[in-house]
């Protein structure tokens, strides 16, 4: 493996000069220049046993690397960002995967326990998260409905429709049956959030979830917090050519996780925490046993948080170091974002039991959604998202991707990419104000809110939904995926595959999750030697 010292990093970052290094044992290798700024703090990789209470940290000394890797000189709507950890581009006149029948975004595959990702007799199944399309985009939150999509497997992205081919099979709950587990029923909406789906013999699916209900009066006020709950259905998946997808079952849910106060805040310790998105796995180190990983916030009363001198993360004698009293003093304790782990007590995965965070990023981002174990080459990442407006005060990066290497799931996490944790963000200037999705800043590439809610699939492939392209004057919303874009994962490093795709620009297909494994795949070959045969004709002709 190629080592670089950390004093001569240098890439092409909008115009700046370029340092390139040599190895024998591999291809060309270009990292970013950094501005001056604090060395990341020291994080070994070092694997603990998943019970165990070491809780690793994203400090703001590594959150900083990503303003050293900005380049102060990029002008208005140009990025300032390192090409090597930026999304390309997405076009503003993107195609509707659901024909306009509803908005669509945060989106899971139907995963085994090791995140393979599975065709059903020749079909392809992702779930989403859905809403009418007469409720204003922004609204769709409080709204949200798990939806889901099919298609034929295994024809290339570039021989299907423009917009993934992908057909709406409709809601998976009826109207009513995710209400039901709510010990107080006075709720005044009612709605179903991120999650992940597993496949197991006979096509049964545990469809893991956020369950969420909303207490507010007639003008939209909260008369208390809102329930979030990590729950559990099951339903049966079938498949043909003829009739396509539908599932059976999904009649019941099983609450399974509510924030404890201990390790995950609650609402009576802060009204705004995060609770949800729960992924779960099983880790070849620990046979027989099924974990999960969910967002969750460092349990502390919101007004009361602190910040350490662990969390700053700063090395002895930094120049570049802030002090826990300037820290704590600007605001960042209200940013206290954590990555859950439970464990399943039961092989039926209807009981389990909170573990210590295995991340956390207190002062330096509230939101750590969608988290998700890699794994690849012996080593386990976790990824992420976050927002840029969720960092806290004096931390800075852009929307997207932020990943974490150990040895193991409870480590003491590297964050990946010159210690940052940026490993695909949006096209973002971080020399000019954000804006938000709904009046993004004229500065700010087209790109900037382009993407979110990215999901890391096999073989480095990442899907995402387009939020907002544009800026100021001209911008088209989205709510629909985005193209497919691909990361080469290597070691504590990644990068953009630039060659990913048929036009050359690193965009895979639009709405593109292709499945990897196949449960009874007669159709699937089927469907093959069709368009095989279909090919063979054309050119004869």
């Amino acid at each position: 493996m190629l080592i670089i010292n950390q004093r001569i990093r240098r890439s092409f970052v909008s115009g700046i000069a370029a340092t390139t290094l040599f190895s024998s044992a591999t291809a060309a290798v270009a990292v970013p220049y950094l501005q001056p700024g604090p060395e990341p703090a020291v994080h070994t990789q070092k694997a603990f046993a998943p019970q165990d209470t070491f809780t690793a940290k994203w400090t703001r000394a590594d959150a900083r690397q990503i303003k050293r890797m900005s380049d102060p000189g990029a002008g208005s709507r140009q990025s300032s960002m390192p090409a090597e950890y930026t999304m390309p581009n997405v076009p503003q006149d993107f195609p509707d995967m659901s024909n306009e029948q509803v908005w669509v975004w945060d989106t899971w595959p139907l995963t085994d326990a090791n995140a393979n990702q599975y065709s059903v007799n020749g079909q392809e199944i992702i779930f989403s998260l859905v809403a009418d399309r007469n409720l204003g985009f922004d609204d769709r939150h409080v709204f949200a409905k798990i939806g889901y999509f099919y298609r034929p497997a295994g024809i290339p992205a570039n021989l299907r429709p423009t917009n993934g081919g992908w057909t709406y099979g409709g809601l998976v709950f009826d109207e009513g049956v995710t209400g039901k587990i709510f010990k107080d029923q006075s709720y005044s909406h009612q709605t179903q959030w991120s999650g992940s789906a597993r496949i197991f013999p006979g096509g049964e699916i545990k469809l893991f979830f956020t369950d969420v209900a909303f207490y507010r009066d007639a003008e939209g006020k909260d008369i208390k917090p809102y329930d979030p709950q990590i729950a559990l259905s099951v339903g049966m998946v079938h498949a043909n050519k003829k009739k396509g997808v539908w599932f059976t079952g999904f009649k019941n849910v099983i609450p399974l996780l509510s924030a404890d106060g201990t390790y995950y805040q609650t609402g009576e310790q802060n009204p705004y925490f995060n609770f949800r998105d729960p992924f779960t796995f099983e880790d070849p180190a620990h046979p027989g046993e099924t974990f999960m990983v969910f967002e969750g916030n460092s349990a502390m009363p919101r007004e009361s948080a602190v910040c350490t001198a662990k969390d700053l993360g700063y090395q002895a004698g930094d120049p570049y170091a802030e002090t826990v009293e300037q820290v704590n003093a600007s605001g960042a304790t209200y940013q206290i974002g954590n990555i859950g782990l439970a464990r399943a007590k039961n092989k039926d995965l209807t009981k389990w039991e909170f573990l210590p965070p295995i991340l956390s990023a207190n002062c330096v981002t509230d939101q750590t959604e969608r988290p998700q174990i890699y794994m690849k080459d012996g080593k386990y990442y976790l990824f992420t998202i976050s927002h840029r407006g969720t960092y806290a005060a004096g931390l800075d990066g852009p929307e997207g991707v932020y990943g974490f290497v150990g040895n193991g799931i409870r480590s003491d996490y590297q964050p990946m990419n010159q210690g940052s944790g940026l490993v695909l963000g949006n096209p973002t200037n971080l020399n000019f104000n954000a804006g938000f999705p709904y009046a993004p800043d004229y500065n700010q590439p087209l790109g900037h809110f382009q993407a979110y809610s990215h999901y890391v699939m096999p073989g480095g492939l990442v899907q995402s939904f387009i939020d907002t392209i544009g800026t100021e004057g001209n911008f088209r919303r989205g709510g629909t995926l985005a193209p497919t874009v691909k990361i080469d994962i290597e070691g504590a490093s990644s990068a953009v595959d630039h060659s990913y795709g048929s036009n050359g620009n690193g965009l895979g297909g639009w709405a593109d999750i292709p499945a990897n494994r196949n449960v009874n795949p007669v159709e699937q070959i089927k469907q093959q030697i069709k368009l095989l045969l279909e090919q063979l004709i054309k050119r004869l002709h």
